[in-house]
């Protein structure tokens, strides 16, 4: 299990590796939300998203002859490519399991990082897991999970440090926290930083309409799945259910969870290029979305909205800023 502990020991191993992400504000998007928002910019990560974080941290945590046989990774593009680019630093050996309809430039930015890529069917039910398992056995590769992995949510939790030194810096003590969620990694590990270094900070899961996994496991009190693998732009969090180990921290330490339509996730893209300068994927703005359109859900004068990545194929991009601006 993680502990703020390993997190701050990552945190450590971090520094001078990943880039200390702004947090950022714009009038205009305090109007809209009727209060202040302030945005954690993990899109400008190494890799474009926060995912750099976490595949250091494993990377970096492992023995060295372990390390030097090579890891492998499964994930949609983001994990891809912090593993990807963490390993390469490492002179590791990396595979990554990808589904076969992941966005072309996720698949094409992991193997110009090195890392070999063996694709999946998702949409014909096709398993990730089932995927790389004979690849570990026949390889001695050594599985990094996307979000149910200790050292893994370690690295996404330096985020919350981060935040909660930024935060007071702005003379921001309470607020909401929205992170946008799949397994959990990055909300668990946030919500334990901020635990212990901004205890007036409540951490709020962010999904897809349809996808929302996280906020119905809240609400019964137990694990829920997605009743399907895809469906949604937002491909970066489409996650079957919460992991087994991010979930009783989730239950724990965070408050009710929001969920956006593919719609304003496209709407929070183009006003956060337009008003912050920033390029968000669709999974990366819903919380953006969350706390520009779904005020009333949300208590305090303040918001902090995570951004998680910008690694976006370029036709939604197009098609965010003609429809929205």
């Amino acid at each position: 299990m993680t502990s703020l502990a390993m997190i701050e020991a990552a945190a450590a191993r971090l520094e001078g590796h990943a880039r200390y992400t702004p947090l950022l504000s714009s009038p205009f998007l305090d109007e809209i939300a009727g209060r202040r928002v302030l945005v954690k910019a993990e899109c400008l990560q190494h890799t474009g998203s926060f995912k750099f974080r976490g595949g250091w941290a494993a990377l970096s945590a492992m023995d060295p002859a372990l390390r030097k046989r090579g890891v492998i990774a499964y994930s949609s593009g983001n994990h891809a490519q912090g593993v990807a680019a963490a390993a390469k630093a490492h002179g590791a050996p990396a595979v990554i399991v990808m589904p076969a309809d992941a966005p072309q430039l996720k698949i094409d930015n992991t193997r110009a990082l090195g890392a070999e890529v063996v694709l999946y069917d998702r949409a014909a039910g096709e398993s990730r897991e089932a995927a790389a398992e004979p690849l570990v056995a026949e390889r001695g590769l050594t599985l990094i999970k996307p979000y149910d992995e200790p050292e893994v949510i370690a690295g996404q939790g330096t985020t919350g440090l981060e935040i909660a030194e930024q935060a007071a810096a702005e003379g921001v003590t309470k607020a909401d926290v929205l992170v946008c969620c799949g397994g959990g990694g990055l909300t668990s590990g946030i919500a334990l930083a901020l635990e212990a270094h901004a205890p007036n900070m409540r951490v709020r899961p962010a999904e897809p309409e349809g996808f929302d996994d996280v906020a119905r496991s809240q609400s019964s009190g137990q694990i829920e799945t997605n009743p399907a693998p895809t469906g949604s732009i937002c491909d970066a969090i489409l996650t079957p259910a919460p992991g087994d180990i991010t979930w009783p921290l989730l239950s724990r330490l965070c408050g009710p969870g929001l969920t956006v339509t593919d719609d304003q996730a496209l709407e929070a893209m183009a006003l956060a290029f337009q008003r912050l300068k920033i390029v968000l994927e669709p999974g990366g703005a819903v919380s953006l979305a969350a706390a520009l359109f779904h005020p009333d859900q949300i208590d305090g004068d303040a918001v902090i909205a995570v951004a998680t990545g910008g690694n976006v194929d370029p036709g939604q991009f197009t098609t965010a800023l003609t429809r929205f601006l």
